[in-house]
């Protein structure tokens, strides 16, 4: 049923797919045009989110347990590797918290407005987080040769930064649950969010995401964790004015119209 897109003949509306909808309620009449279209295999959204976030949740444990094998090839190419430091397993707890938090908010916290996408689009999804927030991340930060080997877990940039992990995770964490409990189980419907850090920005679990991997960059200090927050926010800002345009034309002036979507000052 979910790989069929239905659309209007008459102006290209899409006709929700699902079993609540009723004729009368798609403005459809007898003699009206739709368009079907087969979208192909299907995979349920609650899943490809699993999936995205199970490839760091296993890449950073697997790096960090065969760093004296990894880095004794090139490019590094360390005769002995030395054990891991406090910072690099700061790190590591850090990295693995937040996407085991993910994982257990994809299970038991989100509520999708839409229940399947295309199998296909898997591979470019995960790829986000298995090569950039996985590979990449922890390649560079377990290395003997990063900034994570060579600093204390005590010194204050890195106690800065896990303030800010802790308080950004925290905080992400509050507006999904508000997020949720706008959305009834089962429905699309969608209400006004109100609450934290919903005054000041459209989208303040993106603010305070971006927030937990800043604080994440404060504790490992490597350019890898700089490139896939760079790519990351770039995201959640499109994604964040994107939902802007949409609260405006679904509550119309109902909805407190936000100057900033992302961050305030800036995005």
């Amino acid at each position: 049923m979910h790989r069929l897109r239905i659309t209007k003949g008459s102006d290209g509306s899409l006709v929700p797919n699902d079993k609540n909808t009723t004729i009368e309620s798609t403005g459809l009449r007898n003699g009206s045009n739709v368009t079907v279209k087969d979208l192909g295999p299907q995979i349920a959204w609650r899943t490809v989110f699993l999936v995205e976030y199970l490839g760091p949740l296993l890449i950073h444990p697997i790096v960090y347990v065969l760093r004296p094998y990894i880095y004794k090839l090139p490019p590094f190419s360390f005769t002995n590797v030395p054990p891991a430091s406090d910072l690099q397993k700061l790190s590591m707890a850090c990295i693995c918290l937040h996407f085991f938090k993910r994982e257990l908010e994809t299970v038991f916290v989100h509520r999708f407005s839409l229940a399947t996408m295309p199998v296909r689009n898997i591979f470019k999804n995960s790829a986000h987080y298995w090569l950039l927030a996985g590979l990449n991340i922890a390649y560079f930060t377990y290395s003997p040769a990063s900034p994570t080997q060579m600093h204390s877990a005590t010194d204050p940039l890195a106690l800065i930064g896990l303030a800010l992990f802790a308080i950004g995770e925290l905080a992400n964490l509050q507006t999904h649950l508000t997020l949720r409990n706008l959305r009834p189980e089962g429905t699309t419907e969608r209400g006004i969010p109100k609450g934290l850090g919903f005054n000041i920005v459209t989208c303040p679990n993106y603010m305070f995401e971006t927030m937990a991997w800043v604080g994440m960059w404060m504790i490992n200090r490597s350019w890898s964790t700089l490139l896939f927050i760079v790519v990351a926010v770039a995201q959640m800002a499109a994604w964040a004015k994107k939902k802007e345009r949409r609260y405006r034309k679904e509550f119309g002036d109902k909805y407190k119209k936000k100057r900033f979507s992302m961050i305030p000052g800036i995005v």
